[in-house]
């Protein structure tokens, strides 16, 4: 044999292992080992459960069809898809989450004619077996009748309220992340079979996240080398665990609007203004300063705040070779509308360009005014914008040059909030002259400016109006509370 088929045949030896590897997955496709029948998962509900009183009685309910009223399929990128994004098996959720709820005793009415089929299967079998004996069989208990109908269901699933994601990829190694929010919302009410009365209807919101992480490396290690691999993961929420937890926090909600119309009472009637109720009309007069993303709609910095902030300066104007310099500075910050402040600065900086003869050093101080915008009023994290005009002055007077030099300063920055008072703040300005005398030379079309970079703290005095809102909740909420027990010994 010749060397040549010798090396072909030892290549062909030593790929064939890769060869089967490579082959294996179309051969066996189990990637994931089964797992057995489980008990359903629990999210939120036991907790739920647990944090309610105990009833005086329970209450007899009805439900004859909680149904997906919103027409809503599957989203998808490519493509129609017609399966339904939410169950539809709402009901059946529903009569459990009445049942552990201990409070109601919830009768079959989804299927009635298979029970009443049922019954009359009974009711004849009881007959042909008395007609053949002669011993009397004792009639059918009669069906419990409900003195309260619970009628709604699934009225809204919106896709892609919220979207993002974040990369970073560098020499061909990178990594990825994206996310989904969606909603799914949940109407319940409850309805007097003695008069069709509708006594109360809540409504409840889930949103359903779904995320993707992945990572890569594609990269030539040497000559005619190439390496490449990748990996990652998906998360899609279940859409059966959100209507679940969203009917769930239903029942609740109609449990505790049901004390003060009386359609159903605790046990214990310290519960009318108990640890319960008080956390729910908490939640509830909470919820009312939430917007459609989950946001608390209440502003988190109080009014007055001191901070102060080191920077970096850059010149630009007619001298070449600009020089970085260090500053610093303190502001103040007064707030006036939700995403407007006043603020004042006052600092110390140095400008610097060129070597030598021909160089340019300068020491300013300066104060400046003006309004900072932000972006994000209600979060910790806000971008924001500001605008405003100041005053330089040179510490060195110059000859034939003027002292004070006025400029207008503009800027983009952030802020976040480690603590309700206390705050870290990164920005960048630019300090615009209104005349071109800051190096005495005019040249261009341009005045003279300089950038600068700022790092700071920011510490906010007085309490928050988060704090404050807080505050005035906890006292509605046992306001609330007091008048329910009122109405309820009235009644």
């Amino acid at each position: 044999m010749k060397l040549p088929k010798l090396r072909r045949l030892g290549a062909t030896l030593a790929l064939l292992p890769a060869l089967l590897a490579a082959c294996t997955p179309y051969l066996h496709q189990h990637l994931l080992a089964t797992q057995p029948a489980r008990l359903g998962a629990e999210i939120a509900a036991n907790s739920l459960w647990r944090g309610l009183p105990a009833p005086k009685t329970k209450s007899v309910v009805a439900v004859y069809k909680f149904r997906d009223q919103t027409g809503q399929y599957k989203p998808q990128e490519n493509g129609a898809s017609f399966s339904t994004a939410v169950t539809q098996g709402a009901t059946t959720i529903l009569l459990r989450a009445l049942e552990e709820s201990q409070w109601f005793e919830p009768i079959e009415r989804e299927n009635l004619g298979n029970l009443l089929n049922e019954r009359k299967i009974i009711r004849s079998t009881r007959e042909e077996y008395a007609a053949q004996t002669g011993k009397k069989q004792p009639p059918l208990a009669p069906l419990l009748f409900a003195g309260i109908i619970l009628e709604g269901g699934i009225v809204s699933y919106d896709s892609n309220i919220l979207t993002g994601g974040a990369g970073l990829r560098y020499f061909g190694a990178g990594a990825s992340g994206q996310y989904r929010q969606d909603r799914v919302t949940v109407y319940l009410r409850a309805i007097s079979t003695n008069s069709g009365k509708i006594f109360k209807t809540v409504y409840t919101s889930k949103t359903i996240l779904s995320q993707q992480v992945d990572a890569s490396l594609f990269r030539f290690v040497d000559f005619k080398r190439l390496l490449e691999t990748e990996t990652g993961f998906t998360y899609n929420e279940p859409s059966e665990m959100a209507v679940k937890e969203a009917i769930e926090k239903a029942v609740v909600a109609l449990i505790y609007e049901g004390f003060a119309e009386r359609l159903w009472a605790p046990r214990d009637s310290t519960e009318y203004t108990g640890y319960g109720i008080q956390n729910y009309l908490y939640e509830k007069n909470q919820n009312l300063g939430i917007d459609v993303l989950g946001r608390e709609m209440k502003l988190r910095r109080s009014p007055l705040a001191l901070g102060a902030n080191v920077a970096v300066q850059e010149y630009s104007g007619d001298y070449a070779n600009p020089l970085r310099r260090p500053g610093a500075e303190l502001t103040l910050h007064y707030q006036t509308t939700n995403a407007t402040s006043l603020f004042l600065n006052a600092g110390r900086g140095q400008l610097a360009a060129g070597l030598g003869a021909a160089a340019l050093r300068q020491t300013l101080n300066y104060a400046e005014a003006g309004v900072q915008y932000r972006l994000l009023p209600f979060d910790n994290f806000t971008p924001y914008l500001l605008l405003g005009g100041g005053a330089a002055r040179r510490t060195t007077p110059l000859a034939d040059a003027p002292t004070v030099l006025p400029y207008a300063v503009a800027g983009v920055g952030g802020e976040y909030l480690i603590t309700p008072h206390l705050g870290l703040s990164v920005g960048v300005d630019n300090h615009y002259f209104l005349s071109d005398q800051l190096d005495r030379l005019s040249a261009g079309r341009y005045n003279d400016y300089y950038w600068s970079g700022r790092v700071g703290a920011v510490l906010y005095f007085g309490k928050t109006a988060q704090e404050k809102a807080l505050a005035k909740q906890a006292k509605s909420a046992a306001e609330a509370a007091a008048e329910q027990q009122k109405k309820a010994d009235g009644k």
